[in-house]
């Protein structure tokens, strides 16, 4: 029987291996990982996997459309299942922990460039900026 892992792999087109299938099963238990969280999960999981691997099928799988990268400014790039939805990040000044921002729909004027100078417009990216309630906290 297969998992829902192989189906979405062979449904784009590409072969199902255990680091894929490990690389997307990261994701979907870490939303918004970042490359060496991966690794160190992936590596968990098979034994020796190589860093190149996994930027290897990260960059299939994001090319394939299965995962999104994001980068916010000043952060490693990041890694998500959620593709394609539209939805936004909210990230933390502090410690650069990375939240989703759900039900901002519509075409306001930030996310419609209209005549965007003969650019066709694929996706929108909006990053919001903030502390988090962790680091919002005193400490004692």
């Amino acid at each position: 029987m297969r998992s829902r892992t192989e189906t979405e792999l062979r449904d784009v087109g590409l072969r199902v291996t255990r680091p894929r299938v490990a690389v997307l099963d990261v994701l979907a238990d870490h939303p918004h990982a970042t490359v060496d969280l991966v690794v160190e999960r992936v590596r968990a999981r098979l034994g020796g996997v190589s860093t190149q691997a996994v930027y290897d099928v990260l960059g299939a799988c994001v090319a394939a459309g299965l995962v999104r990268r994001i980068e916010p400014a000043g952060s490693p790039a990041r890694f998500e299942r959620e593709t394609g939805d539209g939805h936004h990040h909210l990230v933390c000044r502090s410690c650069g922990r990375v939240a989703d921002v759900e039900g901002l729909r519509g075409t306001p004027a930030c996310e419609d460039p209209g005549e965007a100078a003969g650019y066709v417009v694929e996706e929108t990216e909006i990053v919001f900026w903030g502390t988090c309630p962790d680091c919002l906290e005193p400490r004692s």
